[in-house]
């Protein structure tokens, strides 16, 4: 754990991206996986320190028919261990020109935090007589991480950019904003991204030109969006390889040799 926080906080302080919409993003997915992998493995027993959350059985309301039972997720075993893993690192930075950083760094660490705790379900599991349901046992358990990570990513694209002169608390850039309180489960940035679409050698930006994309998809992969609009190239490429392979007694496969030619797009 010790090694991992070390390295966590030499790059704390990278002259690339730091402060961006995209380390909130990092931040708040890397501790919301915490939360989740380990609330998760606690719940499938497979940690001495912790099990399920058992502070919510017996409860319920008999009279509609359900009780709280099973096997609850810890998700404040998961929560606690998060922070005491990923805020040691920002908390041991001290100076004005890092403090910022690191208060955002932190709030973005809650906010995945969280988002794993907003997004609880109950589950239940029906008892009675051919099914009839007449009484419920339900349980907390957490949501998939993919879902998870949608309300995250969504979270990203509305992030607010915040001053970055640390003073009583974070605030809004805008002036014109700051009466708006900020949530606990926003992203905070200080500093605008750079454009990832050009190499930016200081940076550490490759750029996308030569990147492969794919002409058909309108995702981040599509040759619409991963060529920032300059366009691309296609080229083809030609495929050799065994097929229509068969084991022939005794004892060889033989195979024949198919070509294909495939078209492939270049970002230009």
């Amino acid at each position: 754990q010790g090694g991992a926080q070390r390295e966590l906080r030499s790059n704390v302080s990278t002259p690339c991206c730091a402060g961006t919409k995209e380390t909130a993003f990092i931040s708040a997915v890397t501790a919301a996986g915490l939360v989740h992998a380990v609330t998760r493995s606690c719940s499938e027993g497979n940690m001495t320190e912790c099990s399920c959350d058992v502070t919510l059985r017996h409860g319920g309301s008999a009279s509609e028919g359900w009780h709280w039972g099973g096997c609850s997720d810890d998700i404040h075993y998961g929560m606690a261990f998060s922070r005491k893993f990923l805020n040691v690192p920002f908390k041991n930075i001290t100076g004005k020109s890092g403090s910022g950083l690191a208060a955002m760094n932190l709030h973005n660490n809650e906010a995945g935090r969280q988002a794993v705790a907003k997004l609880m379900s109950a589950d239940c599991r029906c008892h009675g007589v051919s099914g009839s349901c007449a009484v419920k046992t339900c349980w907390k358990t957490m949501s998939s991480f993919e879902k998870i990570g949608r309300f995250l990513k969504d979270k990203y694209e509305n992030s607010i950019q915040i001053s970055d002169r640390l003073k009583k608390k974070l605030r809004r850039k805008e002036k014109s904003q700051r009466k708006i309180p900020i949530g606990k489960e926003d992203l905070l940035y200080v500093n605008k991204s750079p454009n990832y679409c050009v190499e930016d050698q200081k940076l550490g930006i490759p750029g996308t030109q030569g990147r492969e994309c794919n002409r058909t998809s309108q995702g981040p992969e599509g040759c619409n969006l991963l060529c920032c609009g300059r366009g691309y190239n296609t080229h083809v490429v030609r495929h050799v390889e065994r097929c229509e392979c068969k084991f022939v007694w005794c004892c060889y496969v033989r195979c024949r040799r198919c070509e294909t030619m495939t078209d492939v797009h270049t970002c230009k």
